[in-house]
């Protein structure tokens, strides 16, 4: 299982720990992940040996966001073919650890489709351990490329639906390099207008129950010296009334074929706070979030989520504060009842445009989101299975 190793206090000079890396270790490979439950107080990363621990981690939420669970995916894969442990069982229990971002079981099929095809073509145990291990890097290096190509083509966007820079820019969750083998997607794009000069300030959701954007987006905006604000997602509405927000900017965790899109739980009243208030709602998300073989928004599976988030609350212990991590205070009556769906879905009717690497999609309509995953710049992957950007 998972052990935990190399701490550091966050603010360190300029130390930077991946979210994902896969290492050469004389007793064999592992998985090591930046634990993403501990930030923003320390960083620790975990040392995933073999499958259950990387489940664990997903399920916990030590590893997330849709494109990075891609990634992890197929290398879980990889994994467990270079440790001799059973592929399928593997396949099966990764591609079930969270069923709303259709990421995961997209990079767990193409590590297991390209060790499949190496095992039918005769390949021994270990050619097959490293055609799953090459596709899984393959996955990693086109996610960096796709998330390069997004923050271009949103600032591009951004140029156009409001000329003359000094953006206030709204953002929920977390979507930044901590989701991603990149920059990310919708923070890689405020991230580029910040670059150039025209991030005028970040507004940054707190994003209950679990806080993922005053712990992890500001934990980011931070290190990148952007000019951000923390504030409750109960806020947001007095932002928007006020006119303190010129675009929000989301990600996305699958995308129906209809252009419906399922993002972190929070996103759906955005979207009706800015069609109220005559304010783009940018969605900002990779092709491979694109599940074409979903008709529609309300048949996306939405993830319900322990009730004791919400019941709780749980932080990150601070070095020598005496916290124990993971025991949460409780919040509400012993016994209470709690709805913690991890998404919500928002209909394209409410989405100005949605970014992908392969293009920009507005307006939003069934027949311009296929057209753009069709005619994109995907081929088949060097193992002849999935996808692969050129």
């Amino acid at each position: 299982m998972g052990d935990q190793y190399e701490v550091s206090e966050v603010g360190a000079g300029t130390l930077t720990i991946p979210s994902l890396r896969w290492e050469e270790l004389p007793e064999g490979p592992v998985l090591v992940l930046l634990d993403q439950t501990r930030l923003p107080v320390e960083e620790v990363e975990l040392v995933c040996t073999d499958v259950p621990a990387l489940v664990e981690a997903i399920r916990s939420l030590a590893v997330r966001g849709a494109p990075l669970l891609g990634i992890a995916g197929a290398y879980g894969v990889a994994l467990a073919a270079a440790r001799g442990f059973d592929v399928e069982e593997a396949v099966e229990g990764l591609a079930q650890a969270r069923p709303t971002a259709v990421n995961l079981g997209y990079g767990v099929r193409r590590a297991a489709d390209a060790y499949r095809t190496a095992v039918v073509g005769g390949a021994g145990a270990p050619e097959a351990a490293a055609a799953a291990l090459a596709e899984a890097r393959a996955v990693h290096a086109e996610d960096i490329a796709a998330s390069a190509r997004m923050a271009e083509h949103g600032l591009a966007l951004l140029g156009e639906l409001l000329p003359g820079g000094g953006h206030r820019i709204l953002t929920h969750c977390n979507t930044g390099a901590l989701v991603s083998g990149g920059e990310g997607t919708a923070l890689a794009v405020a991230l580029a207008a910040h670059r150039a000069g025209e991030l005028r300030r970040l507004w940054v959701d707190e994003t209950r129950p679990l806080l993922q954007g005053a712990r992890l987006t500001a934990y980011e905006a931070a290190r990148a010296g952007m000019a951000y604000t923390v504030l409750s997602d109960g806020a947001a509405g007095s932002l928007f009334a006020g006119g303190e927000v010129d675009a929000v900017l989301i990600g996305a965790d699958r995308i129906a074929a209809d252009g419906s899109v399922a993002n972190k739980v929070g996103s759906y009243p955005l979207a009706v706070l800015a069609q109220y208030h005559r304010v783009p709602f940018v969605v900002v998300a990779p092709t491979s979030t694109v599940d074409l073989d979903t008709e529609e928004g309300a048949d996306i599976e939405v993830e319900q989520r322990p009730g004791q988030e919400v019941t709780e609350f749980s932080l990150p212990a601070a070095q020598g504060s005496g916290a124990v991590p993971g025991v949460g205070v409780p919040v509400a009556p012993l016994g209470a009842q709690a709805y913690n769906p991890a998404f919500d879905v928002t209909p394209p009717e409410l989405v100005t445009a949605i970014v992908t690497e392969a293009g920009v999609i507005s307006p939003v309509t069934r027949d311009r989101l296929a057209k753009v995953c069709s005619t994109s710049r995907w081929s088949k992957s060097r193992s002849g299975n999935g996808m692969m950007a050129e």
